[in-house]
């Protein structure tokens, strides 16, 4: 059975904030005539979270319950709660109640003005200093790699048609991307400012060891961006090293080598002249393939959302 709105929350030993994170969410969109459901996902929590949560079920059929066996990371229990969700448009947010769910309803008023993303910017983000000033710098560096600004590509509440963030792969660090992959695949994105507050119950359990996670991601997407924009260059330069490696051996291997020593010096110099002749062969598929597809070549669901997009829901104006 299909909704109009998930509102997706993963969560990692919250268990003092999954009862006021709920109470949060219903208020917020109590006054809107949206029909919504709250999926929580478990991400391996070893506290009372997963019963919390659960015991919600029991009386709101609205809440759905995704459990991981152990901890996965917050990009893997977001992409475990949106395939999981039945709504047309899916919102995203943290459950340490430092997002606001009232900002649910200004996000769905900017997506039905003809987005398909909407992302938050925390512009007074309430954490201390360092892991404000490291996010500044992360999103300059992806606004840098991506050629797209997000101002605050951390801020985990946003607001997605289905069909597309359902699209996109998840892995890694992913979810700080899917904005700024979208827009290169042609989605139209709109930011706004949203409230943020400080943390009342635990401690943050995502925070500076992701950064190397976040790096590795950025400098994986850069090598495809860059590869999908212009393979024959990267082919070029590739190609020309190889093969002058070989040629470099075969010489090495005519100067006067002995017999058995040229067997082996040619043998290694034929293998890379090799090389070189099938790494042309493959640079010049990968050029007619960038000619005929969009940069995005290996999201064709991606592609088919943004040709077929789904209206999102009705949302009364906020306050």
């Amino acid at each position: 059975m299909s909704v109009a709105l998930s509102v997706v929350v993963p969560l990692y030993n919250e268990e003092d904030n999954v009862g006021p994170l709920h109470a949060a969410v219903t208020h917020a969109l109590a006054g809107t005539d949206i029909d919504y459901e709250l999926v929580l996902v478990d991400d391996g929590s070893r506290d009372a979270t997963y019963a919390r949560a659960a015991a919600l079920v029991e009386h709101d059929p609205r809440v759905r319950v995704v459990k991981f066996r152990r901890n996965y990371g917050q990009t893997a229990a977001m992409a475990a709660g949106i395939d999981e969700a039945r709504g047309e448009v899916i919102v995203t947010m943290d459950g340490d109640l430092q997002n606001d769910p009232t900002d649910i309803p200004r996000l769905l008023e900017v997506l039905n003005q003809g987005h398909d993303i909407v992302t938050g910017w925390r512009k007074k983000r309430k954490d201390e200093g360092a892991r404000v000033f490291v996010s500044k710098v992360a999103n300059r560096i992806m606004a840098r790699v991506m050629g797209v600004a997000v101002r605050d590509s951390g801020c985990s509440l946003k607001a997605y048609r289905a069909p597309l963030i359902k699209s996109m792969p998840l892995y890694g660090e992913m979810h700080r991307f899917i904005p700024a992959l979208s827009v290169l695949g042609g989605a139209r994105l709109a930011q706004i400012e949203v409230k943020h507050h400080p943390r009342q119950f635990g401690v943050s359990k995502y925070g500076f060891s992701r950064i190397y996670k976040v790096f590795l991601d950025i400098m994986s997407i850069r090598c495809l961006l860059s590869y999908a924009r212009r393979p024959w260059l990267w082919h070029v330069g590739l190609t020309t090293s190889v093969l002058a490696l070989g040629l470099a051996l075969i010489a090495y291997a005519l100067a006067g080598l002995t017999p058995r020593q040229m067997i082996v010096v040619e043998g290694a110099g034929l293998l890379f002249v090799s090389l070189a002749l099938f790494l042309v062969v493959w640079g010049l598929i990968g050029h007619l393939m960038a000619l005929t597809e969009p940069t995005l070549t290996k999201f064709p669901r991606l592609a088919a959302a943004l040709r077929n997009p789904v209206a999102p829901p009705p949302a009364k104006e906020a306050a």
